[in-house]
């Protein structure tokens, strides 16, 4: 007597076996089958044929199992009766648009920047669709531009600009060597050249082309031309192999330390005085942007430091300099209490405290805290700090530090150990400065300038498109000065897109600001700073872009629309 076994059917096959089966079946009909036979119409279809409609002729009894040949098509039961395909519907304003035709197997460099682009951010326009376009929309995470003749101020440095535009950039090739010369004066003068609205002939433009050397030109210090000294952090791969006599010996590591430190300490003079507009500390771990008083709009020296760690963070309290976390308060990192009330950073940790020493006080009411193993006083605190731990190497941990105490971090800075790396490529080699205006020990350096004259593919073929790439460590003004001369040459019309160095983009937060200052006091103050009145005038502002920074700028009949 066979057994009953639950939820078993002996009829079960399992899906191959039941498509074996199937296969066996047409095949052995195959052999030996007869023409196929038509079915009869159906009335709706018989019906369907004396209205005059055009159907597909109705299926054979083979058609399903096969014995209608590879070729028969098998009608659609849930189809309408006349099959016909729908015409999609035209707007009522014109024709549909047509689609963009796919990039050739040949990219030169500009249209693989435009393919990153349009595969970063699929729901924009490409930039070689910009210029073709009346509009520019824009996304709602984005920096609202609202159409306006100026740029923001953007305080991140820039590894790489790439501008394009309908009208080649030739006179920015090959500059004479009087043109060289004269721009190198007219950057070490200051001196203030005002271009006209639209240049005619920008090649033939003496005057434009000695603006554009003046505006390529920073200051840098150690200079090695071997080396790349920008960016530092995370340039071990680049720095790998390379000469570093250094290294090895505490001789010329002390030598070095105290020229930069020669260098560092006359460009904070020059920036108390008002003669230097900022200037940049770039070590392998963080950056630290120095600030005039009236720029940003703050009435005291500010210095920006990011990313920082607990570590850096605890040094600094123990040398006694006040500084501030400004993300940390603007993020949101503040707890509700009962009643509504926030609390701050300091509020909040004093009741964590209290809660900490209450939380153990129930056992010594049992009588039984000798019994129950409690956290060491290492455990407690390792927990408390791990919210502040958990923000290093991160935008959030940017330190704010105002006033006098920018001159203890000077000297903070200058004595700090761990401000030069001990090991690997940059081991003994001290920070990179950075400054618009020349100092004691500074180098006087060229960002690399490059046009480009392509064939990119085109609805009716192919046109022209021209760029120009810049190169190098490019400093707000320098942009700003850029974008300037651009607009003239260029006749109020360019797209750019910009590459930040990405650890500097968090320096254009919003900074609590005690009162508003006057332009014009401002101005007046910082005139011998090196810089042209506009570029001062927008270095003034009060920055908006956040945590972020420019990345895509459309210039059309000389109004500015961008993309953060």
């Amino acid at each position: 007597m066979a057994l009953s076994v639950p939820c078993y059917s002996p009829s079960f096959r399992k899906p191959p076996e039941v498509v074996r089966l199937r296969r066996k079946r047409a095949r052995s009909r195959g052999a030996a089958a007869e023409p196929p036979r038509e079915l009869p119409e159906p009335a709706a279809r018989r019906a369907a044929l004396a209205a005059g409609l055009h159907l597909r002729p109705f299926p054979a009894v083979g058609g399903r199992g096969g014995g209608g040949g590879p070729g028969a098509a098998r009608r659609n039961p849930f189809a309408r009766l006349d099959n016909r395909p729908r015409v999609a519907a035209e707007p009522p304003d014109g024709p549909a648009r047509e689609q963009p035709e796919a990039p050739g197997p040949f990219l030169d460099s500009n249209q693989e920047n435009d393919l990153l682009w349009e595969e970063k951010f699929p729901e924009r326009t490409t930039v070689t669709e910009l210029p073709q376009t009346s509009h520019v929309s824009f996304s709602e995470s984005d920096i609202p531009s609202s159409e306006n003749t100026e740029l923001p101020v953007d305080w991140s440095i820039k590894t790489r600009l790439l501008f394009t535009s309908s009208q080649p950039f030739t006179w920015a090739d090959h500059l004479k060597a009087q043109e060289e010369a004269q721009g190198l004066v007219q950057h070490c003068r200051a001196t203030e050249v005002t271009l006209p609205k639209s240049i005619q002939d920008p090649k033939l433009s003496t005057e434009l082309r000695c603006t554009f050397q003046q505006s390529l030109i920073y200051w840098l210090h150690p200079a090695l031309s071997w080396l790349p000294l920008f960016p530092r952090i995370g340039a071990d791969r680049k720095m790998a192999g390379k000469t570093s006599p250094w290294s090895n010996d505490a001789t010329l590591q002390h030598v070095l330390m105290s020229d930069w430190s020669v260098s560092f300490t006359s460009l904070y003079n020059l920036l108390k005085t008002k003669l230097c507009p900022y200037f940049y500390v770039c070590t392998y771990q963080f950056t630290v942007l120095f600030r005039a008083a009236g720029l940003a709009g703050s009435d005291l020296i500010t210095a920006l430091i990011s990313p920082t760690t607990r570590g850096l963070r605890e040094a600094m309290r123990n040398e006694g300099i006040e500084f501030s976390l400004p993300l940390i308060k603007e993020s949101g990192h503040k707890k509700e209490t009962s009643s509504g009330t926030s609390l701050g950073y300091g509020e909040e940790q004093a009741i964590s405290d209290e809660d900490e020493e209450e939380s153990f006080s129930w056992l010594e009411e049992m009588g039984v805290q000798d019994k129950i193993k409690k956290p060491d006083i290492l455990s407690i605190k390792l927990r408390k700090e791990k919210h502040e731990v958990q923000m290093d190497h991160r935008p959030e941990s940017v330190v704010l530090v105002k006033g006098i105490n920018t001159f203890t971090l000077l000297n903070f800075l200058i004595n700090c150990k761990s401000l030069v790396a001990t090991s690997g490529p940059q081991a003994g080699l001290p920070p990179t400065l950075l400054s618009p205006v020349a100092f004691r020990g500074a180098t006087m350096q060229i960002l690399k300038a490059r046009s480009v004259n392509v064939k990119t593919q085109a609805l009716s073929g192919y046109r022209d498109q021209f760029s120009l790439e810049i190169t190098g460590p490019i400093m707000p003004h320098s942009l700003h000065s850029l974008t300037m001369l651009l607009r003239s040459s260029q006749s109020g019309s360019f797209s750019a897109v910009l590459y930040p160095h990405e650890p500097t983009a968090v320096f254009n937060i919003c900074l609590p600001v005690d009162k508003v200052l006057d332009r014009e006091v401002v101005h007046k103050e910082l005139t011998n700073c090196g810089l042209h009145p506009n570029t001062l005038e927008q270095l003034s502002q009060i920055p908006l872009l956040g945590k972020s920074s420019l990345r895509n700028v459309v210039l059309r009949d000389y109004i500015y629309n961008w993309r953060s």
